[in-house]
């Protein structure tokens, strides 16, 4: 038996039937077989990661040119030096609704979004935005939102050639030396998920990198959660620190005996 709510007597709106107040037993029983589902989706997801892993690459050819905080620079200048890429298209540019003052709502929320940049960059991966809005107007416009991701104007057929002329979405390449390869694309709603770090990691082509991923051999992997860190003491080579691996070792060994618990 459903419960009508107060809520949903405002204002003309439809009453709310909400769902049945149980025992706590109840509930707990509820949960646990929501729980098994759940971790069934867990592992599909971690499948289709390790799927996309596998993803054969499309070399890019073509020079692209942005402009930057210090002139223009070239598509490989976007990777400042680290082997992964990932590319947002946000629309802020004339003609956008919001223009000059704004950029696109549903960019904007995607920009709110983002993760602290430093464990990105810890797994050789970065992360910047591209749009056809001046250089000037992309400055203005991070300051007064509080976004500090890297953001480049584009200067050429960049978005058209990447499938992100007439809609956002997110382009991810990988730098071997002086080559460029794309590797995977996501738009519409695959982009509502972006904004984590694990969310970003599992659609590049090196993933997460620790030892419990499916990823095909000689792919760089690290002890499972070692590499974590709070974001302004990254420092490139250091060993991780014992007694977060004591804690972070005591954290897996429960989440795995948990994890089994639920497996079918």
């Amino acid at each position: 038996m459903t419960i009508p709510t107060e809520n949903g007597r405002k204002d003309g709106q439809a009453v709310m039937h909400t769902p049945p107040v149980v025992s706590t037993e109840a509930w707990e029983a509820a949960r646990n077989e929501l729980l098994v589902k759940e971790k069934a989706q867990t592992r599909a997801r971690d499948a289709l990661a390790a799927e996309r892993r596998r993803m054969p690459w499309m070399a890019v050819t073509k020079d692209y040119v942005f402009e930057g905080p210090a002139g223009k620079v070239s598509f490989t200048d976007l990777f400042d030096g680290r082997r992964q890429l990932i590319v947002y298209r946000a629309f802020f540019e004339p003609g956008v609704f919001g223009w000059p003052d704004q950029a696109c709502r549903g960019c904007s929320m995607v920009a709110d979004q983002v993760a602290h940049l430093a464990h990105l960059n810890a797994r050789d991966t970065t992360l910047a935005f591209v749009s056809r809005a001046p250089r000037a107007d992309i400055a203005r416009l991070k300051k007064r939102m509080g976004w500090e991701m890297p953001w480049f104007t584009i200067t050429d057929s960049f978005d058209a050639d990447f499938g992100v002329d007439e809609w956002h979405g997110t382009n991810v390449f990988y730098r071997d030396g002086d080559r460029v390869f794309r590797t995977y694309f996501l738009n519409n709603r695959g982009d509502e998920q972006m904004g984590s770090t694990w969310n970003y990691l599992d659609i590049t082509p090196l993933g997460r990198q620790e030892v419990w991923e499916d990823s095909p051999e000689g792919y760089p992997q690290t002890p499972t959660y070692k590499w974590w860190n709070w974001h302004d003491s990254y420092v490139e080579g250091a060993a991780p620190d014992k007694k977060w691996v004591e804690v972070s070792d005591a954290g897996e060994a429960a989440f795995r005996d948990e994890d089994a618990k639920t497996k079918p």
